[in-house]
């Protein structure tokens, strides 16, 4: 339709007939004028002149070609066709211009991710830059803490050189003087000997006659008393003899006497040694026995009020207090049961063993057991049989005798048991420990009604196999899991820290901090404590309080008294040697109980 209206047609046009306008009509002069003014107009100014302009002749063409079409018979389709090609075109520029704003757009998009990726690689570049200044700062910052820190060092060094120098001079100043007074005091003493030897000397040469003359009289006197006493003394016993030998009354007599006189003084001794091993048997404890529940006359009068109190104490629970996993809780709730049970129908006790890391409960649960089931308990060490020699069978038989008296029933706990029941077949054991194990064996060949056998070892595979065959159960003691170690800090710190704070002791008060995840976080970095290194742990934390200046105790001293242990542990375990980690090997392995 651009032919219709006057547009301009996209086919190009051959150049204008010379000497003219279009058609070969003249040109006007107007338009001559015009020309001639447009040619001083910039290239600018033609162009904005040239969106104002219309030519005439364009409709002058239209208005011919639109009579043309009228008078033809395929002018409506003509105009149909022409429609179709201008809405083409149309929705081909629309189609290009669109392809061209998202070409525009992906290339903005391009740009801004362009950018984006430079201004990463510069961020990247600067925070680089940044880490290595704040390394070499942070390295040239702890270089100078280091010169400083050497610097004290050699000037600490330097000042205890001079006082050592110092006190050096000072100790041998005051040995010299010391030295000088006592050789003045010899040479005085010296003096004063000779004066006086001097003196005496010449008394004894001026009183030389005298003093013989006494001698002689003290000797004279001397030998006649003497010799009268000799006279009279055989005088009386010659008479005495001779009435005895005469007189066969007096004869019998005085044999009887002598008889009767050896008869009482053998039955008195006799006696005396019966009497003393039943009061040791029935009240006194064995020299083997450390510790013991046991009620003993000389316990009592010398703790009056300890032994009224065990008497009024009442049996607990053999777990109270006790933090472990909950398979071994169960187990050792059984054997607690059942050792009660037994000790009320008066069946035979069994033996037990209990092995493991040290420090992880096993004299403690044995006490506890003990107080359950309503027994005494015994207390001895492994290590104490040895260095008896040959007194350690007797000594042996003695505990074994006094644990047959207890009308309770005994809990007889022995702690080290490894020390003097090692194999007798591959151990270089002495004759005496030798001895003192077959005692043992011999005590413990039936199982008894009256004492309960509990031994405790670190290194179980030691036992001698007839000591392996007198065992009813093993129970394994290990190092306690991440829950049970969190359970032990809270115990701990409320049983050293929060108690002692709430009873509003002096010197002792603790800040307010999240108290639950500092026990958690403690609990993770105590991995591979014991028991008894962690409630050491709380007792360390009552010594940082109480070296504090206001008495008061905060979250970093508790978490520095942790890593300070933690440290501790750490170079325990590194002391041990190989033969140690493999005797101990349940040391760094497992999870489990703990007191």
């Amino acid at each position: 339709m651009s032919w219709l209206f006057g547009y301009k047609s996209q086919v190009p046009q051959g150049p204008p007939p010379p000497g003219g306008a279009e058609g070969g009509a003249p040109q006007d002069p107007s338009s001559a004028g015009q020309a001639a003014g447009d040619a001083n107009l910039t290239k600018a100014e033609r162009k904005a002149m040239e969106a104002y302009r219309f030519d005439s002749s364009a409709l002058e063409r239209a208005a011919e070609a639109a009579r043309t079409l009228e008078r033809s018979k395929h002018a409506r389709e003509a105009l149909e066709l022409s429609k179709l090609q201008e809405g083409t075109r149309q929705q081909e520029y629309v189609a290009k211009v669109k392809e061209y704003e998202a070409h525009i757009e992906a290339s903005k998009v391009e740009q801004k991710r362009v950018d984006h990726e430079e201004r990463r690689k510069t961020l990247a570049e600067e925070t680089k830059h940044q880490q290595q200044r704040a390394q070499y700062q942070d390295q040239l910052a702890r270089k100078r803490y280091e010169e400083q820190l050497a610097q004290q060092q050699r000037v600490q060094e330097e000042n205890l050189r001079k006082q050592e120098e110092s006190v050096a001079k000072q100790e041998a100043m005051r040995r010299q003087t010391i030295e000088h007074e006592m050789e003045l005091r010899e040479k005085n003493k010296m003096k004063l000997l000779e004066a006086e030897l001097r003196a005496k000397a010449k008394v004894d040469r001026e009183n030389r006659d005298l003093t013989l003359e006494q001698i002689r009289l003290k000797a004279e006197e001397n030998r006649i008393t003497v010799m009268e006493s000799i006279k009279t003394a055989g005088s009386v016993l010659g008479q005495g003899a001779t009435a005895l030998l005469t007189d066969w009354n007096k004869v019998a007599t005085t044999v009887g006497g002598l008889s009767l006189l050896a008869l009482g003084v053998y039955s008195a001794k006799g006696a005396t040694g019966v009497t003393a091993r039943f009061i040791e048997a029935r009240i006194g404890k064995p020299s083997l026995v450390n510790e013991t529940s046991r009620f003993s006359l000389l316990e009592a009068v010398r703790h009056p009020i300890q032994t009224f109190n065990r008497f009024k104490a009442k049996p607990a629970d053999a777990l109270q207090g006790v933090v472990l996993q909950p398979k071994l809780e169960e187990r050792l709730r059984d054997i607690a049961i059942a050792t009660k049970n037994t000790k009320h129908n008066n069946g035979l006790f069994r033996n037990i063993l209990f092995h493991g890391p040290p420090g992880t409960g096993k004299t403690m649960f044995a006490k506890k057991l003990a107080n359950h089931s309503g027994m005494d308990y015994a207390i001895m060490t492994g290590g104490d049989v040895g260095p008896m020699g040959r007194d350690a069978v007797t000594a042996i038989h003695k505990v074994f005798d006094w644990a047959n008296t207890s009308r309770r029933g005994l809990l007889l706990f022995i702690d080290e048991a490894d020390a003097f029941l090692r194999k007798r077949s591959s151990e270089h054991i002495s004759e005496e420990l030798r001895s003192a194990l077959n005692a043992f064996l011999y005590r413990t060949g039936e199982q008894n009604p009256r004492f309960m056998l509990v031994l405790a070892s670190n290194t179980p595979e030691q036992f001698d196999y007839a000591i392996n065959d007198r065992l009813d159960e093993m129970v394994e003691f290990v190092l306690p899991g991440i829950e049970e170690r969190e359970r032990l800090i809270r115990l701990y710190f409320d049983k050293f820290v929060l108690q002692p704070a709430s009873e509003g002791k002096k010197r002792f008060k603790v800040e307010q901090w999240d108290y639950s995840v500092v026990c958690s976080r403690m609990a993770e970095m105590c991995e591979g404590m014991s028991g008894r290194e962690i409630s050491k742990l709380g007792v360390s934390w009552q010594a940082a309080c109480y070296a504090s200046e206001q008495g008061v105790l905060t979250e970093k001293m508790v978490l520095d008294r942790c890593e300070a242990a933690v440290r501790q542990h750490r170079q325990k375990m590194a002391w041990l040697s190989e033969q140690e980690k493999l005797d101990h090997k349940s040391i760094t392995g497992g999870k489990g109980f703990i007191m």
